[in-house]
């Protein structure tokens, strides 16, 4: 579920949004092939409103009782998640933009819908979810926090984007990172690690982005480097720890699967710090351009008193 949602966001972005910028002129894939991606998507989401990876939940959990395995965790079923769940829901919410009026519109927002529904009855007290498949909740609130985006939530209206964000921020650690270890996934709570870890730290910083977070404490006026500097921190630190050559360092294992399988991704910690430093500028500057243009609004108003 979540690789067909990952390829369709990926080409709606080449051959909608990105063609005419980058003039792509190759044939670009079908309506009809798109539509049978979303039939997939579709297909896929359970009667909970979640998602899982590959099949839907066809049994019941009790069967983990008759689980072989000494390693694997709740392999007897296929389980949605926050991270397959948020994919399709980012997924059905670019397509919709990319193909307004389409006849399966309501369709989708119903599945979109049920799915935002099942993502908040998973969110933890703390505002955070746990990640399934990377190390471990500041990977699931990132996917939480884009679903709910995606769906039109944000600060202003949504209680738990609210407190998703809280928690994020009341994990940063003194140096403007995060870090998480493996103990997270396997004891489900929260383990802070020795050091700061620049993939933790992206994810953190992504999330924070897309929920166009700021200090809610800083005044309205303030300006923009003050509004956002728990947001400066985490890219100072991801700044700090790129080396010489470019590269990033590997740290402490960020993948995982079934609860207590590790596995290192190398290219998580290039991939993902790239990433969030982009969506930071990116976020910084739409600020600034944004309080450039109050300031030049307000200016007469405050010549003439």
């Amino acid at each position: 579920a979540d690789c067909s949602s990952e390829g369709l966001k990926a080409t709606l972005a080449l051959q909608v949004d990105l063609a005419e910028k980058f003039k792509l002129d190759r044939d670009p894939i079908s309506l009809e092939r798109l539509e049978q991606c979303v039939n997939v998507i579709l297909s896929f989401q359970n009667k909970c409103g979640g998602w899982a990876t590959y099949e839907l939940t066809r049994s019941y959990d009790w069967l983990e009782y008759l689980n072989p395995s000494e390693v694997f965790g709740n392999i007897m079923i296929d389980y949605p998640y926050v991270e397959l769940s948020s994919a399709c829901i980012t997924a059905l919410t670019a397509f919709l933009r990319s193909f307004p009026g389409h006849q399966r519109t309501e369709e989708m927002r119903a599945a979109v819908a049920a799915g935002i529904r099942w993502v908040k009855s998973n969110q933890r007290a703390d505002g955070s979810w746990y990640g399934s498949w990377a190390v471990c909740f500041t990977y699931g609130t990132w996917f939480g926090v884009e679903a709910l985006v995606a769906a039109g939530e944000t600060l202003a209206n949504s209680g738990e984007l609210q407190t998703a964000c809280s928690f994020l921020i009341s994990k940063q650690k003194e140096d403007g990172s995060w870090g998480e270890t493996y103990l997270s996934s396997r004891d489900k709570v929260y383990s802070q690690a020795e050091e700061g870890q620049v993939v933790n730290t992206s994810w953190a910083l992504l999330a924070l982005c897309k929920a166009q977070w700021r200090d809610p404490d800083a005044a309205a006026d303030s300006d923009v480097d003050v509004l956002l500097r728990p947001l400066q921190r985490a890219a100072d630190f991801l700044v700090s720890m790129q080396m010489d050559d470019g590269d990033w360092p590997q740290q402490l294992i960020s993948g995982v699967f079934n609860h207590n399988c590790m596995i290192t991704y190398i290219n998580y910690r290039n991939i993902f710090p790239i990433w969030a430093l982009g969506e930071f500028h990116q976020y910084r500057q739409a600020l600034r351009t944004c309080a450039n243009a109050r300031a030049v609004s307000e200016a007469p108003a405050e010549a003439s008193t």
